[in-house]
């Protein structure tokens, strides 16, 4: 997710200029969008893992580790940008990189202890680390090099964003579920809550020696520093994507406006953000405990065939490694999807390109509740697919017509990230005082909200 804004000609230019440090700087780029991606996407494993070696009893109680995780995203953005302003985006990076280590090292007291709210105070120390570096890092894919070679730049670094948080699951799994083929009930046969709490330092202990590496590299390359002097009138309005009763341009759009609180559209753009990530994030989060409450005994052929490429199809059913490939399986169709999404969005309006999507994921999730099961799990999965070009659509459409307003529009919308806080929580109380099954009706209202604003609160008005 692009956290800032495009940085100005100047900056471009900058970098530019000094195209020895051009391959790099876009190295160290790749590197950090990479972490981008692993870090978030492995606490889809962590909300079950910390609820057996804490002992948690609630599912709402587990459900906080997404809570303290983005929400760090709201709490410390605006204080994010303006550290930034007084020791610059590179300086930025290397603050960010640090702040992430300390939390990931954090995770060794954490485990010792065993206790929850320590581990929750360290999610947050890296999600603060990962907001700062986030700020910082996005402009740097605009500035490194020619502008008409930028989108290619970003292209290359959301890859590795989106590959890192396709197999970090997977990966995450294989170390901290015991192996191959073991149900949650044979690892904890085999291995006390301590000795499978002492699988996290080691994993943790080596991201943080990576991330103080990367620090210093940082520290010491000639990454170029970016100066943005841009003002909000010096750019005009995104152009419509469907025109209003009569042409106006987004200057008369925002005429007599003081606010980017008073379109409409956008505060239900925000909306949109918001409902969008925390259905994205609320259906990974909960694969693997749904997948547990379902007991299954005996995967299908489908099942057996798909999981046995990856090494987890087991004769006694569903395992929490099995699961961990679901989480891997539903975050690279995302993968797929913004892959495919670049030559359909050149070719399709992107509001019924988002109605198609959003309708199909309603669907999707309407019959997973109905038919339960393992098909169940599967059509979840599927959901990964239709999310991937939701983000590259709701963001532009919300800050469309803005003119003058687009920058405090844009920083409304990034406030709507606290949706993947939020949503995994209401879902976790649902599981606790109905099911599992019934608490993915949250997902079905998000995509009921997105549908409206696909189909009318898009609208300029």
């Amino acid at each position: 997710m692009a956290l800032s804004p495009a940085p100005t000609p100047r900056a471009a230019s900058a970098g530019a200029a000094r195209p020895a440090s051009f391959f790099g700087s876009m190295l160290i780029l790749t590197t950090l969008f990479f972490i981008f991606g692993f870090v978030t996407n492995v606490n889809d494993i962590l909300i079950v893992f910390l609820k057996d070696i804490c002992e948690i009893k609630t599912n709402v109680e587990a459900s906080l580790v997404q809570f303290a995780f983005f929400g760090a995203y709201f709490l410390f953005a605006l204080p994010s940008g303006l550290l930034l302003e007084r020791i610059g985006y590179r300086r930025g990076i290397v603050v960010g990189l640090l702040v992430i280590a300390v939390g990931a090292l954090l995770f060794l007291p954490a485990a010792n202890a065993r206790q929850f709210y320590f581990f929750l105070f360290a999610l947050m120390v890296v999600g603060a680390g990962l907001t700062l570096l986030q700020t910082a890092a996005n402009p740097y894919a605009s500035v490194l090099g020619p502008p008409e070679t930028a989108a290619r730049r970003v292209s290359i670094v959301g890859a590795a964003n989106s590959l890192a948080g396709t197999v970090s699951p997977y990966l995450a799994g294989l170390l901290l579920f015991g192996g191959v083929g073991l149900s949650a009930a044979d690892v904890a046969k085999k291995m006390t809550l301590a000795e499978k709490a002492s699988l996290l330092p080691g994993p943790y202990t080596a991201l943080a020696v990576v991330l103080a590496i990367l620090a210093v590299g940082v520290w010491l390359s000639r990454m170029p520093e970016i100066d943005e002097h841009q003002t909000d009138t010096a750019a005009p309005g995104p152009a419509l994507d469907e025109p209003l009763d009569e042409p106006t341009p987004a200057a008369a759009i925002g005429a007599g406006r003081t606010s980017a609180l008073e379109f409409p559209h956008l505060l239900l753009g925000v909306g949109a953000i918001f409902f969008y990530v925390g259905v994205e994030v609320g259906i990974a989060s909960w694969l693997i405990p749904l997948g547990r409450s379902l007991q299954l005994t005996q995967w299908s052929g489908f099942a057996q065939t798909v999981l046995g490429w990856f090494g987890t199809a087991t004769a006694g059913g569903f395992s929490d490694l099995s699961g961990a490939l679901l989480v891997t399986l539903y975050w690279g169709g995302a993968m797929v999807g913004r892959f495919l999404g670049i030559p359909i969005l050149a070719r399709i309006r992107d509001v019924s390109v988002l109605r198609l999507v959003v309708g199909a994921a309603l669907l999707l999730v309407v019959a997973a509740i109905a038919v339960g099961g393992e098909a169940g799990l599967w059509l979840l999965v599927l959901c990964g697919l239709c999310n991937s070009v939701m983000w590259p659509i709701l963001f532009p459409l919300g800050i469309r017509g803005l003119g003058a307003f687009t920058k405090q529009g844009s920083s409304l919308l990034i406030m709507g990230i606290v949706g993947g806080a939020l949503m995994p929580l209401l879902m976790g109380y649902l599981a606790d005082e109905a099911s599992l099954r019934l608490a993915f009706l949250v997902p079905v209202g998000c995509y009921v909200y997105l549908l409206y604003f696909a189909v009318s609160g898009y609208r300029v008005r």
